[in-house]
């Protein structure tokens, strides 16, 4: 974050940060020089106490990306002169090819402390509040980078901005596998299984005369590749068996004339 004047977005950038994943907060020539313990910083930090505690202070941006061999410069507005431009979805893609199976992203996981890591590192670049980069800023950069907003409204909030920016990153590196969660690994029911379902799902067809038998036309056969299109589990073999009984048991109770 370069030059934060406001001690709440610094909050609000360490807890961004940390929800994704991310650790490393570098601050360059803060208004403030106790941004870091100010009381509406740690308020707004909610639980990113850490990240906002370690966050390291620089009195140039080119001092904080010394050690970065991948720099984006965030930002809505047009540079007729600078580096190459994409969206941020195209920077967390480049990030992740520049990473490749470096650090934490080899388990998978973005890197909880990017600043204990040798060698590839990249930084997105946000500020300052009230007018963003400079051009002096944009060109110690190697990307210019820019979130797709309403182009009649492209205004965002540093803190707000680094959260879209940790989400794309992180989306990146972890992959929609991960993201996704753990798979429930259900019992597949077997064809004998399926197969019973049918007669039975049948029989109970005929008992609620939903099916004539003397005329059954293909509903069978739909049913039968219905089921085979659902993948049913074991689970739900025996739940539609348990709807069959009832509605067998039900058909019986009710006098012929009234079904």
């Amino acid at each position: 974050m370069v030059e934060p004047s406001h001690p709440g977005n610094v909050g609000s950038a360490a807890r961004a940060l940390k929800t994704m994943g991310f650790a490393e907060l570098v601050l360059v020539n803060p208004k403030i020089p106790d941004v870091i313990t100010h009381p509406d910083a740690v308020s707004l930090a909610s639980g990113a106490g850490d990240v906002l505690a370690s966050a390291r202070t620089c009195d140039t941006l080119q001092d904080a990306l010394a050690p970065v061999t991948l720099a984006f410069a965030l930002t809505a507005r047009h540079r007729d002169l600078g580096p190459p431009v994409c969206d941020m979805r195209q920077a967390a893609e480049q990030t992740q090819a520049h990473l490749g199976v470096f650090a934490g992203n080899a388990a998978g996981q973005p890197a909880a402390d990017s600043s204990a890591a040798e060698g590839p590192r990249v930084a997105i670049v946000v500020g300052t509040e009230r007018s963003g980069l400079t051009n002096e800023h944009v060109a110690l950069c190697h990307r210019i980078c820019h979130i797709p907003a309403n182009p009649e409204y492209t205004s965002l909030n540093v803190s707000q901005a680094m959260q879209l920016a940790a989400y794309e990153l992180r989306y990146a590196l972890l992959g929609p596998e991960k993201l996704a969660g753990p798979v429930e690994k259900a019992e597949k029911a077997s064809g004998e299984a399926v197969a019973a379902l049918l007669t039975h799902w049948e029989e109970a067809l005929i008992a609620v005369r939903y099916l004539d038998p003397k005329h059954p036309k293909k509903l069978m056969p739909r049913m039968r590749h219905l089921f085979a299109r659902a993948g049913l589990t074991k689970d739900e073999t025996d739940l539609l068996r348990g709807v069959c009984t009832a509605m067998i048991a039900q058909s019986k109770k009710i006098p012929d004339g009234h079904r």
